[in-house]
């Protein structure tokens, strides 16, 4: 009996020093603080993937249209891409172990700075060039630099591109210097749309895969492992979207965040991008498989969000978008009789296929 009476005082001090240490830890945050940062994620998460949409269909038909051949993802990338992600993560985990974060976050800083400025320049460009009065001329540059036969360097840019460079430069140095949350979701929020708009799945078939493999990667390195958790904290750089929960007990100097990362916007990004692409390879006149899978997508992030909030414990949000991206257009298509449509969709044939047309067509 008298065991159990000494553990109890020093039971009730520890509880003392875990609440005081929880509550010095992260800032307050009201109920109506909560809300207003998972609802801005949310909407900076939809964000890029609507327009980034719109700019990978524009985006492919300029390609077409200037005769280059997009780099698209085959399904031994999307096999193997998990993979290679689960080698990065843990080689950063490592990392964050075994060295000072305050070195690595330095370094990758400066990286993502010059990515940021580029990213968030290429967001601009279409921007100020609305923007920009008649007044100021639209001049043209081209740089080209060639060993031999061999272009090494051929890049055409405007005046109007300097400019979008110089503002973007500003960003990333109010980013470098003050690491806000704000200049870090501005350059997030430029990723995100540079990575919907640009990496481009050619097929369903390799989209499947990539969501699939995705999908337990997420699953295994967030609940089996801190591993996730551990490297989201303690890496600075802009490849998460953050907002303060306590905005408004200590409005923009708020530290205590909220996050999401840009995997998982970018990852289902690009495969509802490519449903708006099949979309429009039906002739419709319709964006139905394309707005079914959005809105699912929202339905996925507000789970998550509400899981999230209701076991205060992180969520492999992955786990809930990629069942609602894939479940909601397949479903539809068996539906409406597309499946078979679906399935056979490719941005552009395979190189085989197009070779042997192009000898058919010289033969006849």
């Amino acid at each position: 009996m008298a065991e159990p009476a000494t553990e109890i005082p020093i039971n009730i001090e520890e509880t003392v020093k875990d609440s005081l240490k929880n509550i010095t830890d992260k800032p307050p945050a009201s109920i109506e603080g909560v809300a207003i940062a998972y609802l801005s994620l949310v909407v900076m998460a939809i964000l890029p993937i609507f327009f980034g949409a719109f700019r990978s269909v524009k985006y492919q038909k300029e390609q077409k249209d200037s005769g280059e051949r997009l780099e698209t993802m085959s399904n031994r990338d999307a096999l193997i891409f998990p993979i290679i992600a689960s080698c990065a993560l843990f080689g950063l985990y490592i990392f964050f172990q075994f060295f000072s974060k305050e070195y690595i976050n330095l370094l990758l800083t400066g990286y993502f700075f010059f990515l940021g400025v580029l990213a968030l320049s290429h967001l601009l460009s279409p921007i100020i060039a609305v923007m920009m009065p008649a007044s100021v001329p639209k001049v043209p540059y081209h740089i080209l630099f060639t060993q031999g036969d061999r272009h090494v360097i051929n890049y055409k840019f405007t005046s109007y591109d300097v400019i979008c460079l110089v503002i973007s430069f500003v960003f990333g140095l109010w980013y470098l210097y003050k690491k806000h949350w704000i200049a870090n979701n501005l350059f997030g929020i430029a990723f995100a749309i540079n990575g919907v708009e640009l990496l481009q799945l050619n097929n369903v078939v390799t989209g499947c895969i990539l969501l699939s493999g995705l999908f337990l990667y997420d699953i295994f390195w967030v609940f089996g492992t801190n591993v996730m958790v551990t490297v989201a904290k303690s890496f600075e750089a802009p490849i998460k979207l953050v907002f303060p929960q306590d905005l408004l007990v200590n409005g923009l100097n708020a530290s205590n965040f909220a996050m999401l990362g840009l995997g998982d916007i970018v990852v289902p990004g690009i495969f509802i991008a490519l449903l708006l692409r099949f979309d429009k390879s039906l002739k419709r006149n319709s964006e139905f498989y394309f707005r079914a899978t959005f809105s699912a997508y929202i339905l996925g992030l507000l789970a998550t969000i509400l899981v999230m909030h209701v076991f205060k414990h992180a969520q492999p949000a992955l786990l809930y978008l990629v069942p609602a991206c894939l479940g909601t257009p397949l479903t539809l298509a068996l539906l409406r009789g597309d499946i078979n449509a679906l399935f056979n969709y490719e941005d552009q044939p395979a190189i085989e296929e197009t070779a042997d047309a192009s000898k058919t067509k010289k033969s006849d």
